[in-house]
């Protein structure tokens, strides 16, 4: 039970991290303009009108809002929209939970080398939330991820899935993690 309550206290760390209000750094001078780019189409204005509302910054704080926008954004390809999709459903904020909606969103963005959806993703299999159990899964993800710079992150959790696999399963997730990665990179070309 231990390690469960740190992985999800490290959950919703990586999430407040991840969900960041981006109008200050993205280029928008105000409110109205993020509005007005968003209404216009703007993936970038509608992701950040989506973590307006998600938030509370500038608006009134309405997950249905941010939800609305974050879809918005995410059908465009961006995986910080498709990565809070996946947090939304996971955690049924202004949507009902449903884990196979959060994987949806959350494999979207970690095909695009987002490393926390990757992460969380890998931790949706190990817990078989949505999926069937999969350690073979968990570990190619978790393998992505440390591999994008997310070592401290990971390494405190390879210990557990390493402890439940086979030495064929551990080498049967490198070769996965290998399949996936070279994946990833053709579609960050």
């Amino acid at each position: 039970m231990k390690i469960i309550l740190k992985l999800l206290i490290l959950f919703w760390v990586v999430v407040f991290v991840h969900v960041g209000f981006a109008q200050a750094s993205s280029g928008f001078s105000s409110k109205e303009d993020v509005v007005s780019k968003a209404k216009q189409g703007d993936a970038d204005a509608q992701f950040n009108l989506g973590s307006m509302y998600y938030q509370g910054e500038g608006v009134p704080k309405d997950y249905k809002q941010a939800y609305a926008w974050f879809t918005k954004a995410a059908e465009q390809g961006d995986a910080d929209a498709q990565f809070n999709l996946g947090f939304m459903y996971y955690e049924g904020e202004g949507v009902p939970k449903d884990y196979k909606q959060a994987i949806y969103w959350y494999t979207k963005a970690a095909e695009q080398g987002d490393p926390l959806s990757q992460f969380n993703l890998g931790l949706m299999y190990y817990e078989g939330q949505g999926v069937p159990k999969d350690y073979i899964q968990t570990y190619a993800w978790w393998n992505i991820a440390a591999s994008q710079g997310q070592q401290g992150l990971i390494k405190i959790y390879f210990d557990l899935v390493l402890g439940k696999m086979s030495r064929s399963q551990i080498e049967e997730g490198q070769k996965l993690s290998g399949e996936l990665f070279e994946k990833i990179n053709k579609t960050m070309k």
